[in-house]
Parts: C-alpha cells; sequence; structure tokens
C-alpha cells in the first residue's frame, strides 16, 4: 500500500461517519499537523463552531493551544492545487498566511473563490448525508449552531507511514 494515503474519519455526536482522504502531495505539513492533531486526541469535544449553508462547515478549535504552521496556497507562494469543491478538507487562518493551526473546514458547495488562497489538505469520500445535515442546521447571527455540533473523535489511519512532526510557523 505504498501509495495510500491517509483516511481520516471523524465522528461527530448523532450522525454518521464523515471519512476523508488527506493529500500528502497538496499539502504536506498541513497533512502531517491534521495527523499530529488527531493523535494526541486533540479535537474530542471541539465543535462546528461557523456553519453556512451552500459554503461550509468550520471547526477543530480543539483544547489546548495548537500551534501556527506555514499556510501551503498558491497566495502564500506554495502549489497547491487541491480545489474547493464540494466535500473538500481545508485549514482556516486569520489574514495573516501562516496563521493556521487546527481549524478546519469542509466544503458544502464548490467555491472557486477559496482556491489558492487556503491550504486544502483532503477530500471526502463518505459521509456526505452527514456534511448536508450539518449544513442545515439552524444557526444564530454569527453561523454558530444554536445546539452543539460536537466531534466525538478523529481517527487517522495512515497504513503504517509515519508522516513525521509539522514545521511550525516562524521555524
Amino acid at each position: 500500500m505504498e501509495n495510500q494515503k491517509p483516511l481520516v474519519t471523524i465522528t461527530v455526536k448523532g450522525y454518521a461517519p464523515m471519512t476523508f482522504e488527506l493529500e500528502p502531495a497538496a499539502a504536506p505539513n498541513t497533512v502531517k499537523n491534521f495527523i499530529d492533531l488527531a493523535q494526541t486526541n486533540y479535537f474530542i469535544g471541539a465543535i462546528f463552531h461557523r456553519v453556512i449553508p451552500q459554503f461550509m462547515i468550520q471547526g477543530g478549535a480543539g483544547s489546548g493551544k495548537a500551534r501556527s504552521i506555514k499556510g501551503e496556497f498558491k497566495q502564500n507562494g506554495v502549489k497547491n492545487d487541491l480545489l474547493h469543491e464540494r466535500g473538500v478538507l481545508s485549514m482556516a487562518r486569520t489574514m495573516v498566511p501562516d496563521s493556521a493551526s487546527s481549524q478546519f473546514f469542509v466544503m458544502h458547495q464548490a467555491s472557486p473563490h477559496l482556491d489558492g488562497a487556503y491550504a486544502a489538505f483532503g477530500r471526502m469520500i463518505a459521509g456526505f448525508e452527514t456534511l448536508d445535515a450539518i449544513a442545515g442546521v439552524a444557526t444564530d447571527r454569527q453561523d454558530k449552531p444554536l445546539k452543539d455540533v460536537t466531534i466525538d473523535s478523529v481517527k487517522v489511519d495512515t497504513f503504517g507511514i509515519d508522516y513525521g512532526k509539522p514545521v511550525y510557523a516562524g521555524r
């Protein structure tokens, strides 16, 4: 299974699991960072705190402090051709290019204006019904769900490949 990409299963309380295939070729350090956070149970109990139907669902602000990594996207001088299509997994950040740490988003619908501006690093292969259900929850004016949408687990299968530790921003 030399070419097997890592698989991530995100289980959300009350929903069927969502499964993603990570794309180390598109964003190797982002993949390392996500795997490292998942393997240390960082995401358990985190919520999807921003939900915008026909756009994306965002979560991943877990327990503790996550460190920032260099953003792997075109506007930051990094080739990343993974498009922000339905089901694509990407890293959230502030306006600062190297501010991505743990928060991620899943595209509910294609958003080409994000291509090259955010580090896309995986794509959904199962669980689209869960993506649609979460995208349809009631939210407040800040797009926060009225009832918490809580991550129970994020499991990664690397198929025995050690992807190593991420390189953090500023190093």
